[in-house]
């Protein structure tokens, strides 16, 4: 699929806070590298674990940040599940792009992708991609198990907005 932009600084907090102190800058060049370096190996394991926790169906599942940048392999079931797992690691804060090289075990048409702005619900969003604030549960349903309530999103979050069945 490519390569996805998410707001860096919106999502659920994985780092540590390495990413946001000043009194590191006083540590050298190669320990502080080899401490981000392992920042993000824990950051990588700890969302592997939560896409396997949401039985998000994957073979092969690896991550990979460095920097701002998450990179996804492995063979996802299907399109829809492909979205989720791209979704799941793009909005965690700190991860500013994510760069897809998944496969896809069953293909369907892919998904459009909405961030949420400030005032945004899941009506509003409906009947802008839909027509009808009454299809919110399309929405709703498309972006479980992440989202678990319908009232609760946030600005700078990603939704999968799916093709509305025939």
């Amino acid at each position: 699929m490519g390569l996805f932009s998410f707001i860096k600084n919106a999502g659920a907090k994985i780092f540590g806070s390495k990413k946001n102190t000043r009194e590191k800058a006083a540590v050298d060049t190669a320990e502080k590298q080899r401490e981000e370096e392992l920042e993000n190996t824990k950051a990588a394991q700890k969302l592997e674990t939560t896409i396997h926790d949401l039985s998000l169906k994957i073979d092969n599942l690896k991550i990979h940040i460095s920097d701002d940048m998450a990179t996804i392999s492995g063979k996802a079931y299907d399109q829809a599940t492909r979205e989720k797992i791209i979704l799941v690691v793009g909005n965690v804060d700190g991860i500013a792009k994510v760069d897809d090289n998944m496969t896809v075990e069953n293909k369907e048409p892919e998904a459009v992708f909405h961030t949420v702005e400030r005032g945004d619900t899941l009506g509003k969003i409906a009947k802008e991609h839909y027509g009808s604030a009454n299809k919110y549960p399309e929405i709703f349903e498309a972006n479980k198990p992440m989202l678990t309530d319908p009232d609760k999103i946030y600005p700078g979050q990603v939704l999968r907005i799916p093709a509305l069945k025939k």
